[in-house]
């Protein structure tokens, strides 16, 4: 009898084929109403996921998703809420992409509902609609706190009906092009190690962010690493806006394994308040008008500021306290956020306060996709959810991401199954896909170093040099870091053993993760001013000259290139829309007190 360890090797070294007409990689929001919108269009899909299908990213976006449906403020419209999306992304969003999530967004929202997601509704049958900071008006749709985990299981359910084969724990190591055309992709799996060519039509990336290579982050191991990134970087495509990484106001401080871990937003859209270790409430020094529901870059930087400057709680952070709210209501509209800090640190957060602090969030830049089919410019290649760029701007508003995904997974679907039925003939190339193999062949081999400690490194590197608030020599040291990183991973001890692959998965990600390192700190380095979630010491104020978007690329030489891009210009009736609208003065400060 063989031995696992053996069994895992000689797996590791097969290799099977895999045809469909559409490969989704990454098993997300994104990806399932992508290949959804491709199997309802009567296409051959397939959908790759690294995690098991239930317990994907988008599980952990709790407090609601946006839809202008007006059921609870009669005022709402897809203009208000383009306005406020536009205006607090400080004007560098794309504006046709934020067009589309303003639009379609109550027509997805209400469609997913009646797939299952079962959001709270009013007495008349209608959604609930809840405020988010920063919001006009109440718009935020919602399944108590675990708005992501009810959507994920609609989703999952309308493709079981559709019977979409979902494979998890697969490892995309390589998107196969040739001569700018895209015909598949190549994986390995994480448990046994076999590899797959996945040959198909079109691919859609729909892989997340960035945001577990900072050591305070909400993301979880082995996701948001930076993958999506960095298999678009190899082929072609280019990022924009890298350096617009936001650090959500409210993580956990304690216990250390967990530091990051989301408090969603839902705290103080129910009327949770901001508490410093003076007991002092102190959003009236920051926004006075929205206090706890002002934008998320602003509620950060108050939680920053009233830490660095000696005003913390005794663990390092700031107190977020919804105890004056009555317990029922409590475990009616949070209970996973009662849950949570109850299982951790057994505080009853209906009688404590919790305590929290900045923690690296969401990606709001990423892959160069086009506004109406999320295209990447690479034949073939289409991308939606957290990996694209250009909707959140410089700055996200809670519940856009969760509309994002299903609006353009929609979008990137449908133009993948266009391009499948347009196709007579099907191109592949052997070299290419030897390639492929040779690159994770390169990987597994001894070495003097462990991935897991440079990981760690990574994450500090980031977390000190690029944080909530940066400057040049930061930033410079960071990349000087990182260049020492890049020419360690070459000696990274990579072997197959009875556990799997795990020494496979973690050098991949750290390669990933350090690409996506090195794009963002460029892309900060590269803006001089503060605007938004990017904020600079050195540079505290926002410059006209500045109001562009900065994409980076790979060079014939495999290093990575920055350019400037001019803002795409809001259309006439966008510009009405805009100049008619402000949203601080419109919001009516409905606090809940």
């Amino acid at each position: 009898l063989l031995t696992k360890a053996k069994f895992i090797i000689m797996k590791s070294r097969e290799q099977s084929t895999q045809i469909s007409n559409i490969l989704v990689v990454g098993s997300g929001g994104a990806g399932l109403r992508a290949a959804i919108e491709a199997k309802m269009a009567g296409l051959a899909v397939t959908v790759l996921g690294k995690r098991t299908k239930g317990d994907v990213h988008t599980v952990l976006a709790a407090g609601g998703i946006n839809a202008a449906l007006s059921n609870v403020d009669p005022e709402d419209s897809w203009q208000q809420h383009f306005a406020d999306t536009y205006l607090e992304g400080y004007g560098i969003g794309e504006p046709r992409i934020v067009e589309l999530m303003a639009k379609e967004a109550p027509d997805l929202v209400e469609e997913i509902d009646r797939w299952g997601a079962n959001f709270a509704k009013l007495e008349n049958g209608k959604i609930d609609q809840r405020y988010f900071g920063a919001h006009t008006y109440r718009r935020t749709c919602y399944s108590g706190d675990y708005t992501g985990r009810s959507i994920l299981m609609a989703l999952l359910n309308k493709a079981n009906d559709l019977n979409i084969p979902i494979h998890d724990s697969q490892y995309v190591t390589e998107i196969l092009v040739r001569d700018g055309t895209c015909f598949g992709a190549m994986s390995f799996n994480i448990k046994t190690g076999e590899r797959t060519v996945h040959l198909a039509d079109a691919v859609i990336l729909a892989t997340g962010g960035h945001t577990r290579i900072w050591r305070k982050s909400s993301s979880r191991r082995y996701e948001n690493t930076g993958d999506g990134f960095y298999l678009g970087l190899k082929v072609g495509c280019k990022l924009t806006d890298m350096e617009m990484v936001q650090f959500h106001p409210t993580g956990m401080v304690i216990p250390e394994e967990i530091a990051g871990t989301l408090v969603t937003e839902a705290v103080r859209g129910e009327g949770g308040r901001l508490i410093n270790g003076k007991g002092e409430r102190f959003m009236n020094k920051y926004d006075s008008k929205r206090m706890e529901l002002s934008t998320r870059d602003r509620v950060a930087m108050a939680n920053y500021t009233e830490i660095i400057e000696g005003r913390a709680t005794p663990n390092g952070g700031v107190y977020l306290d919804i105890s004056h709210r009555d317990k029922d209501f409590i475990l009616e509209k949070l209970p996973r956020m009662y849950r949570q800090y109850l299982d951790a640190l057994m505080i009853d957060i209906s009688k404590e306060p919790m305590e929290v602090s900045p923690t690296a969030h969401y990606s709001m830049g990423g892959l160069v996709v086009n506004p109406d089919d999320h295209w990447t410019g690479i034949e073939g290649l289409y991308a939606a959810g957290e990996v694209t760029g250009g909707l959140h701007g410089a700055n996200r508003l809670g519940g856009n991401s969760l509309a994002e995904i299903l609006i353009f997974g929609k979008r990137a679907g449908r133009a993948a199954a266009d391009r499948s039925k347009q196709m007579d003939v099907h191109l592949r190339s052997k070299s290419v896909i030897q390639a492929a193999q040779e690159k994770i062949d390169s990987f597994i081999k001894q070495g003097s170093e462990l991935a897991r400690p440079l990981q760690r490194n990574l994450r500090n590197i980031m977390w000190d040099c690029c944080g909530v608030v940066r400057d040049q020599d930061k930033l410079k040291t960071g990349l000087e870091k990182i260049a020492d990183l890049k020419k360690v991973i070459k000696d990274v001890d990579v072997r197959l053993d009875s556990e799997g692959c795990d020494d496979l998965v973690l050098v991949f990600d750290l390669e990933a993760s350090i690409l996506s390192a090195e794009a963002t700190l460029l892309s900060a380095l590269e803006r001089k001013e503060s605007r938004g979630s990017h904020q600079r010491s050195d540079f505290p104020n926002s410059s006209e000259s500045e109001k562009v978007n900065y994409r980076i690329h790979l060079d014939e030489n495999h290093q990575l290139k920055i350019s400037r891009h001019n803002i795409q210009p809001l259309e006439k009736e966008l510009q009405n829309i805009v100049a008619g609208t402000n949203e601080i003065n419109n919001f009516e400060g409905k606090l809940i007190e």
